[in-house]
Order: C-alpha cells, then sequence, then structure tokens
C-alpha cells in the first residue's frame, strides 16, 4: 500500500531519502517503518501514524472508539 502510494520502491526509496530502494522493500517485507520515517512517510503518502505503526503510536481514535 505505502509503496503504491508512493510510486514503487525506487521512487518511495528517493522521496523518503533512503540511498537503496532495497531498505524501502525492506520496511515492506517486516511490515515495519524506522521510527524515525514514520511521520515523513504519512505526510507523504496520507497513511496515518497510527496504522503505520500502532506499537508506537497506539490505535487512531477511531480504532479506539470502534473496539469499546
Amino acid at each position: 500500500m505505502l509503496v503504491n502510494k508512493l510510486g514503487g520502491l525506487t521512487k518511495a526509496a528517493r522521496t523518503l531519502g533512503v540511498s537503496n530502494p532495497s531498505v524501502v522493500a525492506n520496511w515492506r517485507s517486516r511490515g515495519r517503518i524506522p521510527p524515525d520515517k514514520v511521520l515523513e512517510v504519512e505526510r507523504l503518502s496520507g497513511i496515518s501514524r497510527h496504522e503505520l505503526r500502532p506499537d508506537i503510536f497506539g490505535p487512531s481514535v477511531s480504532d479506539a472508539e470502534a473496539a469499546e
């Protein structure tokens, strides 16, 4: 989803200032974006930080309300 929103691996890496597209591919395969990149990824992709890293930012407000 993230890679598609940013136009593919190469463009995503370039946009995020990552030296090699394989770094972004590694994030995708692990299912985790490094904490220092989350806010930038959120800004560029429109994907919520809560969705990107719920282990750091917790669930979104709407997700938390739905769980109640």
